[in-house]
């Protein structure tokens, strides 16, 4: 066994926070939502977890280094960030993930008394986003 500590998370990437104060002031409040949201979405089927958490790391790096730096060596958040940085990165499991809940929402939603129209533009655009997913290289390969 070794006495070596456990590597840490690399840094965060440098950004050039926004100029103007309101413009920082918007992106942090978009970031903070967008976290909220992803927050949700580990907990509600059929809410986004990833796009929303990416959203939030985006606008935080634009905002408030803190925030940022928080996401990015956070133990669930941070990988997402990490992968998707290093070239669009998605792991099997986000790709699984999703697409369990999208299959989950779209057969409710073809049970629930909706028009056919909104069954069809609906799944028809998850099924453009799984396969634009699962078109997204995986870390380590």
């Amino acid at each position: 066994m070794s006495d070596l500590p456990p590597p840490s998370p690399p840094s965060p990437p440098a950004h050039q926070p926004a100029a103007s104060w309101l413009t920082r002031l918007l992106l942090r409040l978009l970031a903070v939502t967008s976290l909220g949201l992803g927050i949700a979405g580990v907990f509600i089927p059929g809410l986004p977890t990833t796009v929303f958490i990416l959203i939030a790391g985006w606008a935080a790096a634009r905002s408030s280094l803190r925030l940022h730096a928080w996401l990015w060596q956070h133990k669930l958040f941070g990988p997402m960030l990490q992968n998707w940085s290093q070239g669009g990165l998605v792991s099997r499991k986000a790709k699984y993930s999703a697409a369990a809940m999208m299959t989950l929402c779209a057969a409710v939603l073809w049970l629930a008394p909706t028009p056919t129209w909104v069954r069809l533009l609906a799944t028809g655009c998850m099924v453009c986003v799984l396969a634009w997913l699962w078109s997204r290289p995986e870390p380590g390969n």
